[in-house]
């Protein structure tokens, strides 16, 4: 039977219907040979794209600058003035130029698609009667999705089965409020917002869990209807595009005063206008640095690849600077600060305490001897193992439980003390879960079994506790009275002292089972589980202080456990007592100055819901700081959303998280965290270094050109030769800049701030500093050659030229960091900058070598005399800007 596809109205077919029309099984899907020939059918479960720019049109943008245009008007003058060879080389130039251009781009592009096919959302479904992960993209048609909280739905699909299932459909159908999902049909005019039984694609599982039939892909769905209404989005433009912007304007509208004064002033004096409209050509084409846009693009990209090799992948380009400027990173605890493997530590029941230990898969009591527990260590191993969603996973031959590592630590205590995880599902059936929330913090279980029903239950103790009406003793209960409460509570709380977590189980039986079965239960006992802390992140937590960035621990954790790791790993110090829990704080309305006060001191918040979190990233973002945070479940997407910069964890991590942070931590450690932080400074410091180079150089040129045209006309640097200075001495090393690794010392600095300009008043002053000196340079060249060798204009010309040239290649050596020494730092160790430095060096010898070349930029062969001045004046920049450097560092 050959499937019909899109059906129209999934929603008010039944199940068995839904999964006869697309000839599908619910238990074992359909074959990954049948998934790949709907595939090829219905193609990808992907919207239609927005078409890439296609390689001619990348090519023809590269010749619509103003730059561009300025050329063309200036091969077009040197025509009508019959200077044949200068017109074919600026037009020459002009088509070198965009090669370069049209290939630095195409390689920033393959950049960004390298890094998009680094992050892929995966979906679960069940194929051939297994249960695989694959991208959502080669989700097709019939497949069966197993869907959790923190999913992101991958398609349109009709419910199967489900557990306390709920989604967040509001960016579907406006509605804020959760929609409850159930499987019964409905009628055929159903609102989409009324479609309980259906999943859509987009949206999000927020609680409990489901089996679905796809029943839509790509455009066959609710939200690829809407999305085919919409035109394609508009490029946005970052800050620092943004940024670089201004810049060009503020060098174009100063290009322009001096044109116009030179012409002027031209005018008055009668030059001919051919030296008039060549020097305004030659400012113009000194003025724009053509390569700016392009370096920044591939450093960028570079520097994101960079990130992703380090375990950290960056999703928005804007995310790069906003990194370098973080100034407090609020941290999750569990697998960020700590490992993320949990181990049963220590067993605590009404009438004695245990320090254990699994070793070789057998239980080991370090401390103590089991006496009076032995039926309170039974019932808690059943409960352990029921209250349970672990999975049995083969991984390379090898059977491995999958799931929440609290979970897992059960499910092998359960199996090395001789009750295997898997015999109770013999014995006991599941009927129904309350799945563990971060508002209840207590999972139940309803089982039946041969004599009745079996409740089980685990979760906070504070919370467990109050639903315990009694206690159990060996083989008998007793009423739990509020005196053993607050016993038990503080046992937990010397438990927590000591870093562990500490969960409470309780269990009852039942003749009959009952919807609100979480009620009336007998407490058994608490384990308290280990998560050691990752000693080696202290370092990482002394360079953030150093860097001037505040870490702040918000777990939903007990405060005494937190304060425990975050004392461990360097956080706070060992005498610090300052935590804030969640029902200590007040709501956000209702926030004092002195409130307010003690948050942004306060290191560690513990016991806190996903929307205190995101107040607490409210407060310090309305403080002025620039805030990261990290995430990981479907309940810290506003939070990530929210702050500055949201890192989510790319282990643990649901794919709502990571869909809505701009950062993904690949291995969930804060080691990398920092390391991306570091690499955000590096590559803002990388563009900074590269811009001051840039604008330096092109401003000299200005200064030159303006100087020549007033005092020696002959010998003014021609269009030719400023764009030849511009393609080598230019974008080369400053790419090279871009591509550094930049100062070891850049996490001893403090953040900068992301409103600054890129380039600074300071900076400003440090540019103009730069670009003085290397005027200074050519001009000593020139004045000592006219004085003591020849007034030939052509000979002053080269020798403008070749000063210039070998000034500027040198002057990259100015871009180190004023706190390392000359000879080693951050520019030395950069090996692109000497290949840079290699391959201008070599194209410079190849035109001097090459009549030809040497015609078309006017160039003539000059005497060793010429050379030696040449070579010495170019290194006064060098010297004059280490000299102050050296001085202003005393």
């Amino acid at each position: 039977m050959k499937i019909k596809y899109p059906v129209k109205h999934p929603h008010a077919m039944s199940a068995a219907a839904i999964l006869h029309a697309f000839q599908t099984d619910a238990a074992a899907g359909i074959s990954k040979t049948e998934a790949e020939k709907r595939t090829k059918r219905f193609g990808p479960n992907i919207y239609k794209a927005q078409n890439p720019k296609s390689i001619w049109l990348i090519l023809l943008q590269q010749f619509t600058s103003p730059i561009v245009y300025l050329l063309i008007f200036g091969a077009a003058v040197s025509f009508w003035f019959r200077d044949i060879t200068e017109g074919i080389a600026i037009l020459a130039v002009i088509c070198i130029n965009a090669l370069i251009g049209f290939w630095m781009e195409l390689q920033a592009r393959s950049s960004m698609n390298a890094l998009k096919e680094m992050d892929i959302i995966l979906s679960k479904v069940i194929r051939d009667g297994a249960t695989a992960a694959i991208p959502s993209e080669s989700l097709t048609v019939g497949d069966i999705v197993l869907l959790e909280a923190g999913d992101l739905v991958p398609g349109d699909g009709r419910l199967l089965e489900l557990n306390q299932l709920k989604c967040d459909e509001s960016s579907l159908t406006g509605e804020s409020l959760p929609a409850e999902k159930n499987i019964e049909n409905l009628p055929l005019k159903t609102e989409i917002a009324e479609q309980t039984n259906m999943v859509f694609k987009g949206t999000s599982v927020i609680n409990g869990n489901g089996k679905a039939v796809i029943t839509g892909i790509a455009q066959n769905t609710q939200l690829g209807i809407i999305t085919a209404l919409v035109e394609g989005a508009e490029e946005t433009i970052t800050p620092l595009d943004k940024k670089l912007n201004a810049l060009s304007k503020k060098l174009i509208w100063l290009t322009l005063i001096l044109t116009f004064i030179f012409a002027v002033l031209g005018v008055m004096e009668g030059k001919e206008w051919t030296v008039i409209i060549k020097t305004s050509i030659a400012l113009a084409v000194a003025a724009f640095p053509e390569g700016l846009p392009i370096v920044a693009t591939v450093a960028l990209s570079y520097g994101m690849l960079r990130m992703a090799k380090r375990k950290v992948i960056i999703k928005k380009l804007s995310a790069v600077e906003t990194l370098g400027s973080t100034n407090v990173i609020l941290t999750d605890k569990t697998g960020t600060l700590t490992e993320n493997k949990i181990y049963v530590d220590t067993l605590s029941f009404p009438e004695e305490i245990l320090k254990v230990h699994i070793e070789k898969r057998s239980l080991l009591i370090v401390e103590g001897k089991m006496e009076k527990s032995a039926e309170n260590f039974e019932k808690l191993k059943l409960i352990g193992a029921l209250c349970n969603n672990t999975t049995e996973k083969s991984l390379k031959g090898k059977i491995t439980l999958v799931g929440d590592p609290v979970e897992i630590a059960l499910a092998l205590l359960a199996d090395t003390s001789g009750l295997s995880a898997d015999n109770p599902d013999v014995h006991y059936e599941r009927i129904a879960e309350i799945p563990f929330s971060s508002e209840a913090k207590i999972m139940g279980t309803l089982h039946k079994g041969a004599h009745g029903y079996l409740i089980t239950a685990k979760g906070a103790v504070e919370q467990l506790i109050e639903k315990c009406s009694q206690i159990q003793y060996g083989k008998s209960n007793k009423n739990f009275n509020e005196n053993e409460k607050k016993t038990v509570l503080a046992a937990s709380e010397n438990m927590a002292a000591e870093g562990l977590r500490v969960l409470a189980f309780a269990y009852r039986t039942a003749a009959a089972g009952k919807d609100d079965f979480l009620n009336q239960l007998v407490y058994v006992g608490m384990i308290g589980f280990l998560d050691p802390p990752r000693l080696d992140i202290k370092k990482s937590i002394l360079s953030c202080k150093n860097a001037g960035i505040q870490i702040v621990m918000i777990t939903g954790d007990h405060p005494l456990t937190a304060l425990n790791i975050a004392k461990k790993v360097g956080l706070v110090a060992e005498d610090e007592q300052n935590v804030i829990t969640g029902s200590d704080l007040p709501p956000m309305k209702s926030l004092t100055v002195k409130w307010r006060k003690k948050m942004l001191s306060t290191a560690v918040f513990a016991r806190t819901t996903p929307q205190q979190k995101l107040e607490i990233a409210t407060v310090f973002q309305k403080a002025g700081n620039i805030v990261a945070m990290t995430g990981d479940g479907v309940n810290d997407a506003p939070a990530l959303k929210k702050a500055d910069v949201g890192i989510a964890m790319g282990l643990r991590g649901t794919q709502v998280a990571k869909e809505t942070a701009s950062v993904v931590v690949k291995d969930d450690s804060f080691n990398s965290i920092v390391k991306a932080v570091a690499q955000g400074r590096v590559i803002f410091q990388n563009i900074q270094k590269f811009v001051i180079y840039l604008v330096s150089c092109n401003l000299s040129e200005i200064f030159i050109v303006t100087i020549l045209g007033f005092f020696a006309p002959a010998a003014i640097l021609l269009p030719l030769q400023i764009l030849f200075l511009n393609m080598v001495t230019d974008v080369l090393p400053a790419l090279a800049l871009g591509l550094g690794k930049g100062d070891k010392g850049v996490m001893e600095q403090p953040p900068k701030n992301p409103k600054d300009k890129i380039v600074s008043n300071r900076d400003w002053r440090q540019i103009v500093f730069y670009a003085a000196a290397l005027t200074i340079a050519v001009m000593a060249a020139v004045v000592y050659c006219q004085q003591f060798i020849t007034t030939d204009s052509r000979v002053i010309n080269n020798l403008a030229f070749s000063t210039l040239v070998f000034a500027q290649l040198l002057h990259v050596f100015n871009m180190s960091s004023s706190s390392s020494g000359f000879w080693i730092n951050d520019i030395t160790r950069n090996k692109y900058v000497w290949l840079a430095l290699l391959i201008c060096i070599g194209a410079l010898v190849l035109v001097y070598l090459q009549p030809q070349l040497r015609a078309v930029l006017h160039l003539t062969v000059l005497s060793g005399r010429i050379w030696l001045v040449s070579i010495l004046a170019s290194l006064i920049p060098l010297g004059l800007v280490q000299a102050f450097t050296n001085i202003w560092k005393k």
